[in-house]
């Protein structure tokens, strides 16, 4: 059990332990200090939770003549010879024989005290990584210690490898932080979560943890740590979840004591402008603008994130929200990733807020001077209330009469300070505007309940009808020919096609150059067919003409690379290829595969793959096959925990995790969830200091989505 405040509300022993300053330490000046910030150390504290990025055993000593080239190893002998030599640089060479063989010592950085204290004679200990060199085997720059009087004892634990910032070495950090453990036996670190009840079963103490991940004993099973799998792991990662999930919650409580503008729709625009449509919505889009209509109406600010599937519709939904802020009066912007997505929106707003006499400004770092100065003075003025673009709405020069609804589109592709500017630019008369954040990457809803604890979520689950679902066939790279000719008939038959490229390499540069060859063995088997391509190393302007000729089906076939993951909307395109596509996470091929079945011709996704399949890939490739319900190919991505991420790090307010995996540790979050709800009821006087041990700074993000 954590300990209360002391004697009138004062902090006990070990709550002033925790917030002592690093500079306490014996040998920490400001200098030091300054460099340890860097690794988020500022408290004696901190050090405890800089925790090893691997593990080395020095336990025992490796004979000599037993060593293997790329081994790390300890050993121990008597220097035969020291010397300088200049082979291409300055350096100093030791000799070590320890009667089984011969070993040198490298260094390169060295000082006339280091070299008179490796003389001849003197018995060292060292470790290091055993390489092949000119002389045979050696260590370069190996941590070594000198052997005098008794015997040394061996290391009795594992040795830790901490991660590192410029100026602060290995064996510097190390005795930091051996001094705050040894603080942490004399004054216990207090623990906030309040008993065993609060843990899942089988998790040790805060300092048991510690203390193990620290200095695990030599038999501790290193793979088990390597994969993050430890109990004391788990532990650490469990407090972390719980302390990120209630600052996010503190977040919200604080963003909903903020005033924003009350949107009545009085003059009924809302009401028009879904009476306008040449559609219904679904029962899952007018459930979700049920939920944000009602978030309009109060005077505190809606932060509500509105998830669906690619393609169901949460466009209409975020124009309904616009038509209801204009509709009081007020202004609304959507902010768009890229250029040709705000371009995207701009003319679908424009098609349903014209018959209403509302003007839509568009305003992207490709927009003509003239026509900028003049919806910039309209957006000034008030006189338009409905604006769309990309980053470029939040520059310099850029004011709003009075912004009351921000819209983001695909939010993970924005940084938490371009969404907070956007935001703060509807600051006025002490009132913020609402949020609504849009997401077509379907995440579970208890990582959802945990990621996005700072926002309310709207979750569109169904499909406009009209929407014919993508046949997903998965074929081997032998039948390639067969998909050519597929892709021969749709385009003689007046449809579409994309064939997204393999990534062979995470350079760009190959990519492109993949693509590019892609396209020109393409072009030549498919001499009727007007081929276009685009690419991540393409000019922004040159991509945007390409994508604009392939939407109006000036060209047949788009060779691309993933930058169509997220893109616009072309009804006509029946069937998307994806190359390689063992490589691709589940998610990726996902939103990929969204790419087509966007009109009403049935459409086709064709997954070439090349053998021999990994488990993993074999899985992927199954999943995807089976089903195109977004939230339960997320589920499956969750329990096969592939690389393709979820959730983008910078998606959510947990973007610093230093110990917790989002993915590797969902199984902890309804035991975050249970929990938090434990200390906001019962110990909220541990929900600020839980907090501020692992999320210190950053307030201020936590008020946007």
């Amino acid at each position: 059990m954590s300990p209360r405040p002391g004697p009138e509300g004062r902090p006990s022993p070990a709550e002033r332990a925790e917030h002592r300053p690093v500079t306490s330490l014996r040998g920490v000046g400001a200098a030091l200090a300054e460099r340890l910030a860097r690794l988020s150390v500022r408290r004696v504290s901190d050090l405890l939770f800089v925790l090893p990025r691997l593990y080395e055993d020095r336990t025992q000593l490796t004979a000599i003549g037993s060593l293997q080239g790329g081994a790390r190893a300890a050993i121990e002998g008597e220097i035969q010879l020291t010397e300088i030599a200049y082979r291409g640089r300055r350096q100093l060479l030791t000799r070590v024989s320890d009667g089984s063989g011969m070993l040198t010592l490298r260094f390169f950085h060295f000082s006339a005290s280091q070299q008179e204290g490796l003389a001849r004679g003197t018995r060292l200990r060292c470790f290091g990584e055993v390489r092949r060199g000119p002389l045979g085997l050696e260590m370069v720059h190996p941590e070594y210690r000198r052997l005098t009087g008794a015997a040394m004892p061996l290391e009795e634990t594992l040795t830790p490898i901490y991660p590192l910032t410029e100026g602060v070495p290995q064996g510097r950090l190390r005795a930091l932080i051996q001094q705050a453990l040894r603080e942490l036996e004399r004054s216990a670190l207090p623990d906030w979560l309040p008993g065993a009840s609060a843990l899942p079963p089988g998790l040790p103490s805060l300092k048991e943890a510690l203390v193990y991940l620290h200095h695990p004993p030599r038999e501790a099973r290193l793979a088990e740590l390597a994969a993050g799998r430890h109990p004391a792991q788990r532990r650490l990662a469990f407090e972390e979840l719980l302390a990120h999930h209630l600052a996010l919650k503190l977040r919200k409580r604080s963003l909903k004591s903020d005033a924003a503008w009350p949107l009545p729709d009085d003059p009924g625009l809302a009401r028009r402008f879904l009476g306008a449509l040449p559609f219904r919505l679904t029962r899952a889009q007018a459930r979700a603008l049920a939920d944000v209509h009602e978030d309009l109406t109060a005077g505190t600010p809606m932060v509500r994130l509105l998830q669906g599937d690619v393609g169901c519709g949460k466009t209409v939904v975020a124009a309904a929200a616009a038509a209801r802020a204009a509709g009081a009066g007020a202004q609304a912007a959507l902010m768009a990733p890229t250029e040709l997505l705000a371009e995207q929106h701009w003319r679908s707003f424009r098609a349903w807020f014209s018959p209403l006499g509302e003007t839509v400004a568009l305003l992207s770092g490709g927009t003509p001077a003239r026509t900028r100065r003049s919806a910039l003075e309209a957006i000034a003025s008030g006189e338009v209330r409905v604006v769309i673009g990309t980053h470029a709405l939040f520059q310099e020069g850029i004011e709003f009469a009075r912004l009351a609804l921000v819209i983001v589109d695909e939010q993970h592709r924005f940084g938490v300070q371009q969404r907070l500017k956007l935001s703060e630019k509807g600051q006025k008369e002490g009132r913020v505007p609402h949020q609504l954040i849009m997401t077509a990457t379907p995440i579970p809803r208890t990582l959802a309940m945990t990621a996005y604890a700072d926002l309310d979520i709207s979750v569109i689950d169904e499909l406009p009808p009209g929407r014919t679902p993508v046949q997903t066939v998965v074929v081997p790279e032998p039948r390639r020919v067969e998909v050519v000719a597929r892709i021969a008939q749709a385009c003689r038959a007046g449809r579409q096609a994309y064939w997204v490229c393999p990534l062979i390499d995470e350079s760009d540069e190959l990519r492109a150059q993949a693509a590019e060859e892609t396209a020109a063995r393409l072009a030549e088997a498919l001499p009727g067919v007007r081929v276009g391509l685009v690419h991540g190393r393409m000019p922004g302007a040159k991509k945007d003409k390409a994508m604009l000729a392939f939407q109006a089906g000036k060209i047949q076939l788009l060779i691309a690379t993933t930058v169509i993951e997220v893109g616009v909307d072309v009804p006509n395109a029946t069937l998307m290829v994806i190359d390689n596509a063992e490589r691709l996470g589940l998610a990726q091929l996902h939103q990929l595969r969204g790419r087509v079945g966007r009109g009403t011709e049935a459409s086709s996704c064709v997954l070439l793959y090349r053998a021999p399949l990994s488990g993993l890939a074999r899985e992927r490739l199954k999943v995807i096959r089976e089903t195109s319900d977004g939230f339960e190919i997320a589920r499956r991505d969750l329990e096969l925990r592939g690389p393709g991420e979820l959730l983008g790090t910078r998606q959510t307010g947990l973007a610093q995790l230093r110990v917790a995996d989002l993915m590797r540790d969902a199984d902890l979050l309804p035991g975050v969830q249970r929990t938090a709800e434990l200390l906001l009821g019962a110990y909220p006087e541990h929900v600020a200091a839980l907090a501020a041990r692992w999320v210190g700074a950053g307030e201020r993000y936590g008020r946007v989505g």
